[in-house]
């Protein structure tokens, strides 16, 4: 089998912002979004990001993007650093990253006519001056969207919520992207519409190469379009595998406790949810120890001093969890 290409490495990525605290006295203190993240995205997968919310997936997407500056921690894309403040290539890394946002209406501005939209990308990288290429190279992607072509004079809100994020996605293919970064892209839509834009996805990526990190806190939309999975707790990776397995064998507790929380597909199939006692920790100030040692029931001492790093343990299947060791 031939050897994979990683188009994106992120090594030890951390994030950090410094907020307030009221109860003492208005004092700065750390919040931890993101603890020492790595990942490796295939050229052509799909690689689901999944956790609750607050637990700093769209976080990782904006640092993956440029929109945060990450503390620590390394970004290499196509085997070189990852860095949109470069004089020579920060402007051509960001038109082979691009990110498509969670709400199809604030991420559009209203002032501007989708055909203005979708060609601005192009007028500021200046990768299409002539004016006629560029408006045949939009009502193209309007097409390749399946929008109309005669509505690119439109306003945002002459559209529907899943039309509006076919306007989103062609504005990011505008640019010949190698990756994209789509935050919960179909969580603002309807059921019947999400499985359209999913499917659109999907077609997109075998017509144009695509690879996508698709950002996502429904169980069923991310093993509907992933290819491998990573699981995300309080800032840190805990389980990384393919879609099958990590569905048919989670490994860690708390994959294990997420999945049970996936209601039966039959009112016959007998299903116990694993509950997870205790609240979630803060990411704010000083992290020691398991991100899910004071809610795991297999929570040892050692699981309390020091936070276990992910290993593989067999056909990729990696797992951040003394239990395995």
């Amino acid at each position: 089998m031939a050897e994979r290409e990683v188009l994106l490495q992120v090594r030890d990525l951390c994030k950090e912002f410094k907020v307030r605290s009221r109860k003492l006295g208005g004092a700065t203190q750390v919040l931890h979004a993101l603890s020492h993240v790595n990942l490796d995205v295939y050229r052509g997968e799909t690689l689901g990001i999944i956790g609750e919310s607050g637990c700093g997936k769209s976080t990782l997407g904006r640092c993956i993007v440029g929109l945060h500056t990450p503390t620590s921690g390394a970004l290499t894309f196509e085997g070189a650093p990852l860095d949109y403040h470069a004089k020579e290539h920060g402007k051509a890394l960001r038109s082979k990253i691009q990110m498509i946002f969670q709400d199809p209406y604030s991420s559009l501005n209203p002032r501007k006519t989708c055909k203005k939209i979708v060609e601005e990308p192009m007028l500021i990288h200046n990768t299409m001056p002539d004016a006629k290429k560029r408006e045949e190279r939009v009502q193209e992607l309007m097409s390749v969207v399946g929008l109309d072509a005669q509505h690119v004079h439109r306003f945002p809100h002459e559209f529907s919520g899943g039309q509006r994020q076919r306007i989103n996605i062609a504005r990011a293919l505008s640019l010949n992207p190698d990756l994209l970064v789509c935050d919960e892209p179909v969580s603002a839509l309807d059921v019947s519409i999400q499985a359209q834009v999913l499917n659109l996805f999907g077609r997109l990526q075998k017509e144009f190469g695509l690879t996508y990190v698709f950002i996502s806190h429904d169980l069923s939309v991310i093993k509907h379009i992933s290819d491998r999975i990573a699981i995300m707790y309080l800032g840190q990776v805990l389980e990384l595998c393919d879609a099958a397995s990590i569905y048919a064998k989670p490994m860690h507790p708390y994959t294990q406790a997420l999945l049970s929380a996936i209601p039966p597909t039959s009112p016959f199939e007998e299903k116990q949810p694993i509950e997870l006692q205790g609240d979630i920790p803060s990411p704010i100030g000083e992290q020691k120890g398991c991100p899910l040692a004071s809610r795991c029931p297999h929570c040892t001492e050692r699981c309390r001093q020091e936070c276990p790093h992910l290993k593989d343990q067999g056909d990729g299947h990696q797992v951040a969890c003394f239990l395995y060791e």
